[in-house]
């Protein structure tokens, strides 16, 4: 049976190594790190991400600021809402939280975001620098994941990483950031997506398989060669009676499957998700500190 990577766990120690750095921040005279949130319409699982990234504000001490809109609000006025934080020199970090109404461009409101307050790394500008290997806020996924394999110390050089998935968020950063010529990379990395012919085949040559295809239990045994480690990106809600809620959390692997066949293994949920969000609030720590971008 494979080790589970526990990433509550490894969430929970971040966070209290970060709020003893908030404390001694606030004890030497400095402001708490500020993360501001702005939530357009209310889109329930939107809703539920938000109050988590608030909460976990409060928990480590930062500072914090949900600004709500109706969903009609036009695409100028949500720009220049977005204008006022990147003015404000006393909010460290900016996410606008997606899903957008359908009248707003995403890309545009993330490339007016400044790129010293974009901590969920989507600015071009931060994927740029990211893909050039210079210091930049990278995507809180990705470097969450990053982060579980280098806690776990799962040797990452020379070995065949296969990502599942395309995504801007997830799978086209995540490619890049398993190549690099860092101690979490230098990977031969294979990038597949829904179109990729003979996955299951190409899958099953990964040393490292990261799932980031948004499909329910989709990756089965036969996807994975024995020792291969798992990385379970996905989360869907799939409907459950048997459950109080009356759904079921499910991540892109099949885990009853595939977990007897590989040495690591990411549970869903517990696994990259708890992760997602301290390295939003790590992010939110360096734009405080003015680590990748100097403040003036």
């Amino acid at each position: 049976m494979s080790q589970i990577i526990d990433g509550k766990m490894v969430a929970e120690t971040m966070k209290v190594a970060i709020g003893e750095e908030v404390k001694q921040m606030v004890a030497a005279g400095q402001k708490a790190p500020h993360l501001v949130a702005i939530l357009v319409g209310n889109n329930g699982a939107s809703e539920t991400y938000v109050a988590n990234k608030v909460k976990s504000c409060e928990e480590l001490g930062f500072a914090s600021t949900l600004l709500r809109f109706d969903p009609s609000i036009s695409e100028a006025d949500l720009l220049a809402e977005v204008q006022k934080v990147n003015d404000n020199p006393d909010m460290d970090g900016l996410i606008v939280q997606l899903p957008l109404p359908k009248h707003i461009n995403p890309d545009k409101v993330m490339e007016t975001i400044h790129p010293s307050k974009d901590v969920d790394g989507f600015h071009p500008i931060n994927i740029g620098r990211m893909a050039k290997g210079l210091p930049a806020y990278i995507s809180a996924t990705p470097q969450g994941v990053l982060d579980l394999l280098a806690y776990y110390k799962i040797e990452t050089a020379g070995k065949h990483c296969v990502v599942v998935g395309r995504s801007q968020i997830v799978g086209l950063p995540m490619s890049i950031l398993m190549q690099r010529n860092h101690p979490v990379g230098n990977c031969t990395v294979t990038l597949t997506h829904s179109r990729t012919t003979n996955l299951a085949e190409i899958c099953s040559q990964g040393d490292i398989v990261i799932a980031a295809l948004g499909i329910p239990e989709f990756i089965k045994a036969a996807h994975i060669k024995p020792g291969a480690v798992v990385i379970d990106v996905g989360l869907t809600r799939v409907e459950d009676a048997t459950k109080k809620s009356g759904f079921a959390l499910k991540g892109d692997v099949d885990f009853d499957d595939v977990a007897p066949k590989c040495s690591y293994i990411t549970p869903v949920p517990k696994g990259v998700g708890p992760m997602t969000i301290v390295s939003l609030m790590k992010n939110t720590l360096l734009a405080a500190k003015g680590v990748i971008y100097p403040k003036n």
